[in-house]
């Protein structure tokens, strides 16, 4: 199945009234031009949740939730982004199309669906008539209930059990086939046809993974004996891809309402186990490493998540993997702890052994992200030496740049400031200026232009740069009055390629709100410091008063930009030659200013 289309998002985005999508869930009063409520995101008393239809934006000034009515549906709903846009789409009478065809065919769809739902349906009949299965389940300390309510099931030792009884036509095979349930078996050297399928899964016990709404839509499946692979998967389909889900988490959230956090384990059975044991907040990724979609989907539903791993090399590697993705995750409100458990012993094992709450004291004494990463990269350098202090800034900084929230950078900066012995506002700059540290300043070129920090999130009050990019982000209309950014394109600064690439975009095709401006944002790096800024109160009334302010911040940009090249061409000319095409830059820019400064009229 192909991607949503973008043009698709705008047109949904511009005929969804947030006042109308947000009121059918949480009760809204008018205050002036926007509405508000007490956030549905945190418990309060007095009303701090805004929503603004000039803007078709939500921002509450109690804990920061913030964006457009499509996010909302995401983070109140707890659903994903395609199951969002579905919903939008039916509330304003869409079809939702697909790129590489004009809509998303809702009957072979459903088929799929209806596949594996019959499979689900087969495994667990299956399951009563295998006692060799039923044995294996009690043996590993499952009830009846538990195993009812995971919808655990069991997978004939047969090539075609499956095939026999769902895919007995071409248009059934096929539809096993999208499913992943069923595998082409190739065709013999010579012969060139096919000789038909043949059942995925075979001999062991299924484990049917769900997604929000509990229709599965894939398996994991086990084996009874030694033989390897010991898990299998169902491989990636149009419903099914492994770096989004968590096994679990319909069931999480059946069992718990109000989800507080989550504990992340690494199997089936461990997420089973502690379900039994009372532990509902259990997920599980999929046979594959954390990814940043998991750990956005987790801060959807909850601000604290647990990565619980074997204490063994593999589980302590999963951990580092886990912790590389989050600290990208990483801002004021989430909280991520990793917790070790003694060699030996899997979340399933221990919890049987010891009981629910002596486990869930473990996870009091759960390491914080930041103690994990400093004792990690402490353990891969040698902080009592000058060098080893100086290896372990540098294995940390570019996990440390990755971290989006200002607050907590700084204190992890100044907790690393602890253990390599250095004043935390010194580290701080190193960190960001990309020199090495604890060893002697690297002398910055003499010649050329000015050394500027590398590009990224633009932040700081009274930038020019930010200034811009927030009036686009509240007016976007403003972005076709600004005229050419040619110059704008050669200046040297943080921030200025995604004003240009706002700017073209703008001009281009401008949407009808923030929202929509927002929303092609999303899949981007950009979009957490677009919506902060989305969040912010302007000054500016209108879409023409934004326009000449952000004209007149371009001018001020491409102006301080000259100057810096010009006093870098003068003081390499008074040490050193210049080149035939600097000393006509050099010309060209002594003339640009003269003619600025004669254009400047008297006081």
């Amino acid at each position: 199945m192909g991607r949503i289309p973008q043009h698709f998002i705008d047109e949904l985005i511009a005929r969804t009234d947030i006042i109308e999508v947000i009121g059918s869930r949480v009760q809204l009063k008018r205050a002036g031009r926007e509405y508000k409520a007490c956030c549905p995101f945190h418990d309060e008393k007095t009303p701090s949740f805004t929503v603004s239809a000039d803007k078709q934006f939500y921002h509450c000034f109690g804990c920061g939730a913030h964006g457009t009515a499509l996010g909302f549906v995401m983070e109140y709903d707890h659903l994903g982004f395609v199951e969002a846009v579905e919903d939008l789409a039916a509330r304003a009478g869409l079809e939702v199309p697909r790129e590489g065809g004009s809509a998303a065919p809702s009957q072979p769809h459903d088929e799929v669906y209806v596949a594996l739902e019959r499979a689900a349906l087969f495994f667990r009949q299956s399951l009563g008539g295998e006692p060799k299965a039923r044995e294996y389940l009690s043996k590993r300390g499952l009830t009846q209930e538990i195993v009812q309510r995971f919808g655990i099931g069991f997978a004939p030792a047969r090539w075609d059990a499956l095939l026999d009884r769902y895919g007995t036509t071409d248009d059934e095979q096929q539809v096993l086939l999208r499913a992943g349930l069923i595998i082409e078996r190739q065709p013999d050297a010579g012969r060139g046809a096919s000789p038909g399928f043949y059942d995925r899964f075979r001999d062991r016990v299924m484990f049917p993974i769900r997604d929000t709404r509990g229709r599965t839509i894939g398996f994991g499946g086990r084996v009874l004996d030694g033989s390897e692979p010991k898990y299998l998967n169902s491989p990636e389909t149009e419903l099914f891809h492994k770096g989004r889900e968590l096994y679990g988490l319909f069931e999480c959230r059946q069992a718990t309402r109000s989800i507080q956090r989550l504990l992340v384990v690494e199997g089936y059975m461990d997420v089973v186990s502690l379900h039994q044991a009372g532990i509902t907040y259990a997920v599980a990724t999929l046979g594959t490493a954390t990814t940043p979609e998991h750990l956005q989907r987790i801060f959807r539903l909850v601000g604290e998540v647990v990565f619980c791993f074997d204490g063994d090399r593999a589980g302590r590697a999963a951990a580092w993997r886990a912790l590389e993705n989050a600290v990208g995750e990483v801002k004021q409100g989430r909280q991520v702890r990793f917790l070790f458990l003694p060699e030996g012993h899997d979340p399933d094992t221990l919890v049987q052994e010891e009981g629910a709450e002596a486990f869930e004291a473990r996870l009091a004494s759960a390491l914080p992200l930041s103690d994990y990463l400093i004792r990690e990269l402490s353990a891969r350098s040698d902080p009592t030496s000058v060098d080893g202090r100086a290896k372990l800034v540098e294995l940390a900084r570019p996990l440390i740049r990755r971290i989006p929230s200002d607050v907590y950078r700084e204190l992890l900066v100044a907790q690393l400031a602890e253990t390599v012995r250095m004043a935390p506002a010194r580290l701080a700059e190193l960190l960001q200026s990309g020199e090495q540290a604890p060893a002697s300043r690297v002398e910055p070129p003499r010649f050329g232009r000015a050394p500027r920090p590398a590009a990224g999130p633009v932040t700081g009050r009274g930038n020019l740069v930010r200034q811009a990019i927030s009036l686009l982000v509240h007016h976007p209309a403003a972005g076709s009055g600004v005229g050419d950014v040619e110059a704008l394109a050669r200046v040297d600064r943080p921030g200025v390629p995604l004003l240009v690439e706002l700017l073209a975009q703008l001009r281009e095709d401008p949407p009808a709100s923030t929202a929509g401006l927002l929303e092609r944002w999303r899949d981007r790096p950009d979009y957490g410091p677009l919506s902060r800024l989305a969040a912010g109160e302007c000054l500016v009334p209108d879409a023409e008063a934004a326009a000449a302010e952000v004209r007149s911040a371009i001018e001020r940009l491409v102006a301080e930009d000259a100057l810096v090249r010009l006093q870098a061409l003068q003081e390499k000319a008074g040490q050193a030659p210049l080149t035939p095409e600097e000393k006509a830059e050099l010309q060209a820019l002594i003339r640009a200013r003269a003619q600025s400064t004669r254009a400047v009229p008297a006081k």
